[in-house]
């Protein structure tokens, strides 16, 4: 489905019900987390999918309220599989410890990689907030059908969060689990190496073309015309190449310098937070050849190629 963009707008006014079960759409129920923050909102969404079987959707964090919540909402139904959209913790960290209790599989893209290789002296930034160790029964493959429950899900490989990400359309249908690729809180966080810039953009690409309309995101509430909001989040990255090439323009040489240009009034979680996605921005002008970095002990230098 082509879209155009749109202005951008974020609904901050999410009322996530934690804990409870909530009916989304026909056979998709909608259970948040208790894990609200800066990072994830009001809580990491997990999602049943199915009627009579179901299929459980990013498990969440360990923590036996929600946990408890997941089972009560299961309500004595087979779990035919357990599907990660990625394996960042406030997704993933659950996912073996149910998998056993529910005797579940464990479906996802494959085990934690990076995006690309850690350059010399080069510390990924969200190491820790990676599952490092789980390995999927099943690794999903892009644009495989597969019975999730008892309804067809259609796998889309869309990294750029992170390496591994995947989202999930309902065969036939105009829903997606967006995962954190497409949220319709925020942007999305991408830290290289654990993400990519580029891939971000391309599976931006990816995903508007799908015949989906409905995105159900891990974090916030349901995305009415996601095709157009995924269009809007492109819009709005192009926008933040176009202000780092500008800070450089104007004399910025470090991407703290640059950071401080473009949001010189946000307080200091937002500011770490953009310093991560700004190095994604360097990457990716770099590779397409507007931006020379020179890297060493001390630092990273920009300059316009």
């Amino acid at each position: 489905m082509a879209s155009t963009s749109s202005p951008l707008t974020f609904d901050t006014e999410f009322v996530a019900r934690t804990g409870e079960a909530i009916a989304v759409a026909p056979g998709v129920t909608r259970v948040t987390a208790p894990n609200a923050s800066p990072y994830t909102f009001t809580g990491t969404n997990s999602f049943l999918v199915g009627h009579h079987e179901v299929a459980l959707v990013d498990p969440g964090p360990e923590d036996g309220a929600h946990e408890a919540a997941l089972i009560a909402a299961i309500s004595g139904r087979r779990v035919t599989a357990i599907l990660l959209t990625h394996t960042h913790r406030d997704h993933s960290a659950s996912a073996q410890e149910l998998a056993q209790r529910l005797d579940a599989p464990l479906w996802f893209g494959g085990r934690h990689r990076l995006s690309r290789p850690l350059r010399r002296f080069e510390i990924n930034p969200i190491r820790n907030s990676c599952d490092w160790d789980l390995v999927p029964d099943r690794t999903l493959v892009d644009g495989e059908t597969m019975l999730a429950g008892d309804m067809n899900l259609v796998v889309h490989a869309t990294p750029g969060h992170c390496a591994n990400h995947l989202s999930f359309g309902v065969a036939g249908g105009d829903i997606m689990l967006s995962g954190d690729h497409v949220m319709g809180w925020n942007s999305t966080l991408v830290s290289v190496p654990d993400g990519s810039m580029a891939d971000y953009f391309a599976s931006l690409d990816k995903v508007i073309a799908l015949p989906y309309r409905r995105y159900l995101p891990a974090h916030g509430g349901d995305i009415a015309n996601g095709p157009a909001h995924a269009a809007a989040l492109k819009a709005h990255r192009q926008m933040r190449n176009e202000q780092l090439l500008d800070a450089v323009r104007q004399g910025a040489r470090t991407v703290r310098a640059a950071v401080d240009a473009i949001y010189p009034a946000q307080p200091a979680r937002v500011r770490f937070a953009a310093r991560m996605t700004m190095m994604a921005h360097v990457e990716y002008l770099e590779g397409l050849g507007q931006l020379k970095v020179k890297r060493g002990v001390l630092g990273m230098r920009l300059e316009l190629a």
